[in-house]
């Protein structure tokens, strides 16, 4: 079967809402790449979204996956409960920032974590605002949807909205005139105190990186500022490290890097290792306030999904994860930075660990300039590079190898993705 024939099938079979980067099928993945029913390769640098950080169909969460599946594939945790799901809360509880007691619970999906994390939040204050940023990204559900910034394709006609959703100004260093995070903290705190209140506030929901926002990475100061205003309100902080968690920035999770603790922590993604699964983790004190039965869902905990959790988070501690991401940043950014360096559109160079990015502007300006960033998008897809695009504007190439790719394979993609550059013009 070709990829033109199943694209055939696709049309007559598939909703046209649901679209792909690129038009070929994949057969079967191994690490760092792809290749696709007719046979072509690409050096994956997109890992599902950050979902494949392990990489694809790596051997532990395969063998963990073929075990559990010869002794159950199903009961609900909330019928019949087992013991994986409880070893992957012990392990979230353990690895998630924070030296606090903690509880977590299991979902499917990352907006389902932030829709729940939502939930406790207002529940364990009695409180129904939350406060959101700009380019802000949580998912495609009512909820999360009022919660995501961006309009096209995320939200239009899809409203109305859930309410008691309230956006401030997110410490964007290339947009903002380089404000200091501290003071891009104060400028949306006064937004908060005097439009909504700080006692009305449940929530203050943020990604320590953005992530289809653009990689937007606040300036220091920004998000510790943002705790100390929380804990003072009385508000729970909530961290969003759906995008960000498992060892791509170079640590398990992206708030540790400025001593950050969260109050809630949302995971999802590269949890493990392409299975769905997602979690919500926390304080103790918050959330026990949930009465029993007000958290769960059928699926959530889905005993294989949790055995590739489980494989996942091995394969991490053995191969040193956090410490490839680094290695793989220190690859990249030095050819990021020359490439800039060379190319007048490129505004930025932006991110941490192996989660990258470079935001492209006509030259001299800021001005965003997407049909440039998905012209060198598709130009590495067509030399075998597979590559994202993200942004408010659009205008975002991001880079997401999984943490296991080899030398010679990144050094491969970097090669196309400079490539690209030469030939889009």
């Amino acid at each position: 079967m070709s990829s033109p024939s199943l694209h055939d099938r696709r049309l007559a079979a598939v909703a046209p809402g649901v679209t792909s980067v690129i038009g070929s099928y994949v057969a079967h993945a191994s690490g760092a790449t792809l290749t696709d029913v007719d046979g072509r390769e690409w050096i994956d640098f997109g890992s599902g979204i950050a979902v494949t950080n392990v990489g694809n169909s790596a051997p532990r969460v395969v063998e963990a996956v073929r075990a559990q599946v010869e002794k159950f594939t199903h009961t609900c945790f909330m019928v019949a409960p087992y013991s994986l799901y409880i070893d992957v809360c012990e392990q979230l509880n353990a690895l998630t920032p924070g030296s606090f007691e903690k509880r977590s619970m299991l979902v499917n999906s990352g907006a389902e974590a932030v829709e729940n994390a939502v939930k406790i939040a207002r529940h364990a204050t009695g409180r129904q605002a939350v406060v959101v940023f700009d380019h802000a990204y949580h998912g495609r559900t009512n909820l999360t949807m009022a919660l995501t910034a961006k309009n096209m394709p995320y939200k239009q006609g899809f409203g109305p909205f859930a309410g008691e959703v309230h956006r401030v100004p997110m410490s964007y260093p290339l947009r903002d005139g380089g404000r200091s995070g501290p003071a891009a903290a104060a400028a949306a705190i006064d937004l908060i105190e005097t439009r909504i209140g700080a006692r009305n506030v449940a929530a203050l929901l943020i990604e320590p990186i953005q992530g289809e926002g653009g990689f937007v990475v606040p300036a220091p100061g920004f998000l510790p500022a943002l705790r100390a205003w929380a804990t003072a309100a009385g508000a729970v902080l909530v961290a969003d490290e759906i995008q960000t968690g498992f060892c791509r920035t170079g640590d398990w999770f992206a708030s540790t890097f400025e001593g950050v603790e969260p109050d809630l922590v949302t995971t999802a993604k590269g949890i493990a290792g392409g299975l769905p699964l997602a979690g919500v983790t926390g304080r103790s004190s918050i959330m026990d306030a949930v009465h029993a039965g007000g958290l769960g869902g059928t699926y959530g905990g889905n005993p294989i999904a949790c055995a590739a959790a489980l494989a996942s988070i091995e394969t991490m501690r053995e191969l040193s994860l956090t410490d490839a991401a680094k290695s793989i940043e220190a690859t990249m950014l030095p050819r990021l930075t020359s490439l800039a360096d060379r190319d007048p559109r490129i505004a930025e160079v932006r991110g941490r660990g192996a989660m990258l990015a470079v935001e492209l502007v006509s030259p001299g300006t800021l001005t965003p300039d997407p049909a440039t960033t998905a012209a060198l998008s598709a130009a590495c897809h067509a030399a075998g590079l597979l590559t994202l695009t993200c942004g408010t504007y659009g205008n975002v190439l991001r880079l997401l190898p999984p943490l296991v790719i080899s030398e010679p394979e990144l050094d491969r993609g970097l090669t196309i993705l400079d490539e690209a550059f030469t030939t889009v013009r």
